[in-house]
């Protein structure tokens, strides 16, 4: 059974007091993170989670409706880190440009270590996407805001010309890391060029018409 909270002092007390206290939820979580870890969405079962986290099946289904929502409560918890790689690639660098590219790349780079995480979060069809899971959380996620924040200052360069939509160019860049981490997530011997310097040429070509002359 895994363990993340000490065993003797859960047992000391009553069992809805332990399950109020979001114990049995962490246990349950952290029990679904490594059954995903090791073998992807086809390597859970409520029942083995059930067990792993010393609980009875009924239990898990308290927090959870089915698998597909465990899964995705699994993968959701990595948007934080995504948003933290993002930024601490861009850490010190004062070109604006420069800083856009280091995040593009560092969200390839994250999208290619955690494959399977990435397609739960991105790839799923929404059908299998939890009914909370809707546009204006991902909006109100720190990543979208920071994502817009920091093309708002590119746009804010005195080399980028007048009249250039903010959001839009976001949601252009994003498409792009998006589309070029999904293909290489899901066509890896296509023979493609080598990722960091295809995303910084594709940024390069994006910028060159968005530049003063």
């Amino acid at each position: 059974m895994l363990e993340v909270y000490d065993q003797a002092t859960r047992g000391r007390l009553h069992p809805a007091y332990v399950l109020g206290t979001g114990w049995v939820l962490a246990n349950e979580l952290a029990a679904s993170r490594l059954f995903f870890e090791q073998g992807g969405a086809d390597g859970m079962t409520m029942r083995a989670v059930a067990a792993a986290a010393g609980v009875s099946p009924p239990a898990v289904y308290l927090h959870f409706a089915d698998k597909e929502e465990l899964i995705f409560a699994v993968c959701q918890g990595l948007f934080a880190q995504l948003d933290e790689a993002l930024e601490s690639a861009a850490e010190g660098i004062e070109d604006q440009i420069e800083a856009m590219k280091a995040r593009g790349r560092a969200y390839v780079r994250f999208g290619l270590e955690h494959p399977d995480h990435y397609r739960v979060l991105f790839m799923w069809p929404p059908e299998q996407q939890p009914r909370s899971y809707t546009p204006d959380e991902i909006k109100a996620s720190a990543a979208f805001e920071h994502l817009i924040t920091n093309v708002a200052a590119l746009v804010a360069d005195p080399r980028v010309r007048d009249g250039v939509d903010a959001e839009e160019l976001a949601l252009d860049c994003w498409a792009f890391v998006h589309g070029l981490t999904s293909l290489l997530i899901t066509k890896p011997d296509f023979g493609w060029p080598d990722p960091e310097v295809f995303l910084d040429r594709h940024f390069d070509r994006l910028l060159a018409g968005l530049l003063r002359p």
